[in-house]
């Protein structure tokens, strides 16, 4: 589950966003302090902060140069301030990105899942692991585990191999004939109603609202979109 570390001294505030992340299935830590989120950070080891720039004892900017020290954890700055050399200093120490109070609770989270999206898949790639992370899906065939908006969601293996692939190759579209070769093989011995069926089932057990999909392009196969 990705983990997000809140840091904000309006307890109002901080819960309010804790609330709205964890209704897309992160998980969270609130603290109200510059000293206490620096105590914190190592053990908590967020995927993402959010940063509030006034804060008693040691203010965000000061957070923020901490953490970049040492760490690479994409930090969203949270500011009542709209001046521009706010934004900018913020940007220059080594924050992500920004949002300015109030905010909309949309889009707080699409800048989080935003963020996510850029960090996340700088990284993966040199870990070797074979994982796909996207917003509310976590995909990881070294284990075959596959993680829906904060939830373990039990897959054959076949589908998890079938939403793997596509999702590994987003918007290349794929004949059934080749999704039967590159999962099942091409000493497989059945129809291409098989794939029909294993996407049917994912889809069955991903409905809702979300920024990726399995498309049907008619009179050819399938792609993954996001």
């Amino acid at each position: 589950m990705i983990k997000i570390l809140i840091v904000d001294d309006d307890t109002n505030i901080a819960e309010l966003i804790s609330l709205y992340l964890k209704k897309e299935g992160y998980q969270t830590q609130e603290v109200f302090s510059g000293r206490k989120a620096l105590e914190v950070f190592e053990d908590y080891a967020p995927d993402l902060v959010i940063l509030d720039i006034m804060l008693p004892e040691i203010d965000g900017y000061d957070v923020c140069k901490e953490i970049r020290k040492h760490s690479k954890t994409p930090i969203i700055m949270l500011t009542a301030k709209g001046e521009v050399f706010d934004r900018v200093l913020g940007l220059e120490l080594g924050a992500d990105d920004y949002i300015i109070k109030p905010f909309d609770p949309k889009e707080l989270i699409a800048r989080v899942k935003a963020v996510l999206r850029r960090t996340i898949q700088q990284v993966e790639p040199q870990t070797n692991r074979k994982r796909i992370v996207l917003d509310n899906l976590i995909i990881d065939k070294d284990n075959y585990s596959v993680t829906y908006q904060g939830q373990l969601v039990e897959l054959p293996p076949k589908e998890l191999e079938v939403l793997y692939f596509l999702a590994s190759h987003p918007k290349q579209v794929f004949t059934r004939e080749q999704l039967l070769d590159k999962i099942w093989g091409y000493d497989f011995v059945g129809d291409t109603r098989t794939v029909d069926v294993h996407i049917k089932r994912l889809r069955d057990k991903f409905e809702g609202d979300h920024t990726w999909s399995i498309k049907t392009v008619w009179g050819v196969g399938y792609k993954f979109e996001r």
